[in-house]
């Protein structure tokens, strides 16, 4: 590995991660095609560095922390607001990074998953705590409209929960039969536009609004909306596509 670094320049780490990339299904159109190309541009530079994806992934995660902290304990004011936008976005870049580092390097291993998915489980959970916060501390243009936060971040939890889930029981499938299932292919563009309310990378962009109270709040709320309805109709969609393919072997569904 050390080698075939010192051989291979940042240009051509770049161009190796091109055909690289994982597939589209289901991606929203900020995560698609922004995040993911930022998250290249990390990945390679990781890769000249020498950095491992879970070193990457820790990295990540000091960038998503400290903005999350800002909303929750900081005055909030235009600069804090373009702190908080700026570390978000480039904590999510990172994100996509630790995974296009993985496969650069040849592949990556079930801890550095569980790792990336404990990080990302622990984020939906303190960010919106932390936009509660921020309410209570700061109630001018939410006043009264703090529950939303709680009801959000109980979308944003079974939204992740069921997402990985149902990702992990197609992976089983496609290993048991070898057939690949609906969540392996393709998302068109249109379908990644309709979703980009669902977007947790639009989210990152939008505390920019933070120092415009009442603007952040709608956005936010119509956020909180997008998602929730698109979960009550994700919901039955996924259920009906996994009871389509078949029961798993005993081992697998007694785990």
């Amino acid at each position: 590995m050390t080698s075939l670094r010192e051989k291979e320049s940042y240009t051509e780490s770049l161009q190796r991660l091109s055909s690289a990339q994982k597939g589209s299904s289901g991606a929203p159109a900020y995560s698609r095609f922004v995040n993911r190309r930022i998250g290249r541009y990390f990945a390679a530079a990781a890769y000249q560095l020498g950095m491992t994806p879970n070193q990457v992934t820790a990295v990540s995660a000091l960038f998503t922390f400290a903005g999350i902290a800002v909303i929750a304990f900081v005055h909030t004011s235009i600069w804090s607001a373009i702190a908080v936008m700026l570390l978000l976005v480039i904590g999510y870049a990172l994100d996509s990074a630790d995974g296009q580092l993985a496969r650069l390097r040849g592949g990556g291993s079930a801890a550095g998953e569980w790792l990336d998915h404990v990080i990302d489980a622990t984020k939906i959970g303190v960010l919106h705590l932390a936009v509660f916060g921020n309410w209570l501390r700061e109630p001018k243009g939410h006043y009264g409209l703090e529950g939303f936060a709680l009801a959000y971040e109980s979308v944003a939890f079974i939204a992740f929960f069921a997402i990985v889930l149902t990702d992990q029981l197609r992976r089983a499938q496609h290993v048991r039969t070898g057939i690949p299932t609906r969540g392996s292919r393709r998302t068109s563009t249109l379908y990644s536009l309709a979703v980009v309310p669902t977007d947790y990378g639009l989210m990152c962009l939008s505390f920019v609004l933070l120092a415009w109270p009442l603007g952040f709040t709608v956005v936010y709320i119509a956020f909180f909306v997008a998602n929730t309805l698109y979960l009550a109709m994700a919901l039955p969609k996924w259920f009906r596509e996994l009871k389509g393919l078949g029961e798993l072997p005993d081992r697998e569904a007694s785990a």
